[in-house]
């Protein structure tokens, strides 16, 4: 049983340090039943979730299955700092406000994946805010500058003169003290997060608190392209708020070789379900969009419903396979005549007139289903339905 525990644990995971103490860890749950916690930490930067995210939310519901007791921190203290990893300047800070909205956004989604009953929700302004001056002066006796600026980000930085606040010096000094409060037995993140998920290890020594972490790191999901990490800036995210036509869709639209990668990263499937959906592939006895839609429906009822996700589906063959409008979508009213590329903006179904442009010139945008080439086309008075690419509808009725 151990073994089964762990193959599914390290399933798609980067890498694990001191996984020695996480296997007496999974010993001790089978043999004695005793539970252990398990940290990861959240900043609420934004108000939605998007799948790369749920990557570890997943591996957090593995760990549940296996007597692992979930942290689910969220850094209101440190969202106001801004974890600078991976950026090349300061972050801005945010509010108070704008953080808590943001927390509150987060709990009602993460339990769409975590068991709440096996999950602790916690604040880390509720221990760093205490701590006071001293306290902060003496975390900053705990690490010296060289040794901070061996990040490759910070490195980065220092060796093209661009400036790097002190307190983004503090970020993981204190992601490292919320392990020392919290005393976590593993930390997980994602790899682009090792430095921070270290200096745990390394304050949990220096405060004596009798135990070092195990740190599993997972990798980034790479978006719709195929190429990038998933990002909402980037514009290839599937959200956990996404409606079920729009996830569905989105799923459906990733390549047949990225559908492994969301296999492996995203489903509940076991290892060997999925190599066997693999085998069927390779044999042809499987269509590969016969086996995505699998993982769209699974992924859709997750965090929406069954019927929903049917639904979608019924939906995605309605529209895309027989060439169909859908039978709901977002109207509009302007005052016409109107560029169609601000009409698109309008609509929001582009972000800015020149993507519109663009799209336009790749041929991805129809009206009434007929595709638009002349990107200076005004739309007179009249009522249109307006299409970029394959998902993106709305009703536009244009006035005199």
């Amino acid at each position: 049983m151990i073994q089964t525990a762990l193959r599914e644990i390290r399933r798609g995971t980067a890498e694990i340090i001191d996984e020695a103490r996480l296997e007496t860890l999974l010993k001790n749950f089978f043999e004695k039943g005793e539970t252990y916690t398990v940290k990861a930490g959240f900043d609420p930067t934004a108000p939605d979730l998007h799948l790369g995210h749920t990557v570890l939310l997943q591996k957090l519901a593995a760990f549940q299955k296996f007597g692992g007791r979930i942290q689910f921190l969220i850094g209101d203290f440190t969202a106001q700092i801004g974890d600078p990893t991976g950026k090349s300047e300061t972050r801005k800070k945010l509010l108070p406000a704008q953080i808590q909205e943001n927390a509150h956004s987060y709990k009602s989604q993460v339990f769409k994946i975590l068991d709440p009953e096996k999950t602790t929700v916690v604040f880390n302004a509720d221990w760093i805010n205490p701590l006071g001056a001293a306290g902060m002066l003496e975390l900053t006796t705990t690490y010296n500058v060289a040794r901070m600026l061996e990040r490759d980000d910070f490195d980065k930085r220092h060796k093209a003169g661009i400036s790097i606040s002190i307190s983004e010096f503090l970020y993981p000094l204190l992601q490292g003290y919320d392990s020392v409060h919290l005393k976590s037995d593993i930390e997980i993140g994602g790899t682009d997060q090792k430095f921070n998920l270290l200096m745990g290890r390394h304050l949990q020594r220096v405060y004596e608190i009798g135990k070092e972490q195990s740190v599993l790191m997972m990798p980034i999901l790479e978006g719709l392209d195929g190429v990038q990490k998933m990002s909402k800036s980037l514009g290839n995210y599937i959200a956990v708020a996404d409606e079920p036509n729009e996830m569905f869709g989105k799923i459906l639209s990733i390549s047949d070789t990225l559908m492994w990668r969301y296999y492996e990263l995203l489903s509940t499937q076991t290892l060997d379900a999925i190599e066997a959906l693999k085998a069927g592939v390779e044999n042809g006895s499987l269509h590969p969009k016969k086996v995505k839609e699998s993982l769209a429906l699974e992924i859709t009822t997750r965090f929406h419903s069954e019927e929903a996700a049917l639904a979608a589906q019924e939906e995605f063959e309605r529209v895309h396979a027989q060439s169909e409008i859908p039978s709901e979508m977002d109207e509009f009213t302007l005052e016409g005549p109107i560029w169609i590329a601000k009409a698109l903006v309008d609509c929001a179904l582009s972000p800015s007139t020149s993507q519109a442009r663009r799209e336009i010139k790749q041929g991805s945008v129809k009206i009434d289903q007929n595709k638009l080439s002349d990107e200076q086309y005004q739309l007179e008075a009249g009522e249109y339905i307006l299409q970029v690419g394959k998902r993106k509808f709305a009703r536009l009725k244009v006035t005199q």
